[in-house]
């Protein structure tokens, strides 16, 4: 998803793979975050929907502005800390897809899909970043 914009990044820029991978997925914390407030506007309108809603936007945009901050880390035990926030967030917003989907709220079950394979896939990727940190 992200190989042909990195490979911009790097000609234009002279960046390293470790730093090509971050603004990646800076890029792509913030994609999944307006993706699903965008999302949440095409949910079934009730109550559940409502309440629902205001949780997953907070902890999608959570998700990446915790991200952000992970890369400005002071240090091993700041990056750390971060990244198990990101984790916990992301975790989060997979859960409420999967809320969203067990109770048929959603209109585009196509989106829902795939917002819930790109959760889990950052979910695969904060975590592995979060057990790499601690190992060292």
């Amino acid at each position: 998803m992200l190989q042909g914009r990195n490979d911009t990044i790097k000609e234009e820029n002279n960046m390293t793979e470790k730093e090509i991978f971050i603004e990646g997925m800076k890029t792509r914390t913030k994609k999944f975050a307006v993706d699903i407030i965008k999302f949440c506007e095409t949910l079934k309108t009730c109550k559940s929907s409502a309440v629902i809603t205001y949780q997953i936007v907070k902890s999608a945009t959570s998700t990446g502005a915790n991200y952000r901050a992970s890369c400005k880390a002071r240090s091993k035990n700041e990056f750390f800390s971060k990244m198990s926030i990101v984790v916990e967030e992301v975790d989060e917003t997979e859960y409420w897809l999967e809320v969203i989907n067990d109770a048929s709220l959603s209109n585009d079950n196509i989106e829902l899909n795939r917002l819930l394979n790109e959760a889990k896939e950052l979910n695969k990727i904060t975590s592995k970043a979060r057990n790499t940190a601690s190992n060292k």
